[in-house]
């Protein structure tokens, strides 16, 4: 069944600002926790309409991402229908193909896919505030740059978004509590990008 999905994404884990493992480095902190999240503006799979609709995944890596044994948990927005639900799942877990499959050989355990209230909001300089409910949470800003700019990176191995450049941004909270994994930290990493898969 074909489909298409495009919109921005963001995520936030335990790391210091940047990331070392987006480029097969060890985690700052021996291990890494992550929250990501997609909003889609645009999608379709088969006949379901996705647009506005959003996913969100947390993962827990022991150590180096690129050694896999990541445990995963995936939401899926509650607003949507049944099929809507069902498209998202095989996007967002790869089982559908495109990008996110080939992450599929990092992952050792999945924790659960279930339904959830996700609110993904933008706000003035391009502060992004994420929340899936009773899960996870985070604030994160652009950290500035030469100039006042923005701060990217394009081009890194470990990319949640491929061929579109990263804006490097800093938390203001992030918080994780499900399945076991579990972070309430601030003033670290932060990534946020434009997104489009396709399968």
């Amino acid at each position: 069944m074909a489909w298409s999905v495009e919109g921005t994404y963001i995520e936030a884990c335990n790391c210091e600002v940047a990331c070392p493992c987006i480029f097969l480095s060890p985690p700052t902190e021996g291990e890494c926790k992550v929250v990501v999240g997609w909003h889609i503006d645009k999608g379709y799979h088969g006949d379901a309409i996705l647009d506005g609709l959003n996913a969100a995944l947390i993962a827990y890596a022991p150590g180096n991402m690129k050694d896999g044994r990541w445990k995963v948990a995936l939401y899926l927005d509650d607003r949507g229908d049944d099929k809507q639900k069902a498209a998202l799942q095989g996007i967002f877990s790869g089982a559908d193909g495109g990008h996110i499959a080939n992450l599929a050989p990092l992952i050792a355990e999945v924790l659960g896919v279930r339904p959830a209230r996700i609110t993904f909001d933008k706000t003035a300089n391009a502060r992004f505030r994420f929340e899936v409910d009773g899960v996870a949470s985070t604030e994160i800003e652009p950290i500035q740059g030469q100039g006042g700019q923005t701060t990217e990176i394009k081009g890194h191995p470990l990319a949640v978004s491929p061929d579109h450049p990263v804006t490097v941004s800093r938390s203001s909270h992030t918080k994780i509590d499900d399945h076991g994994i579990t972070c309430d930290i601030s003033g670290r990493n932060g990534f946020f990008a434009q997104f489009a898969y396709q399968g």
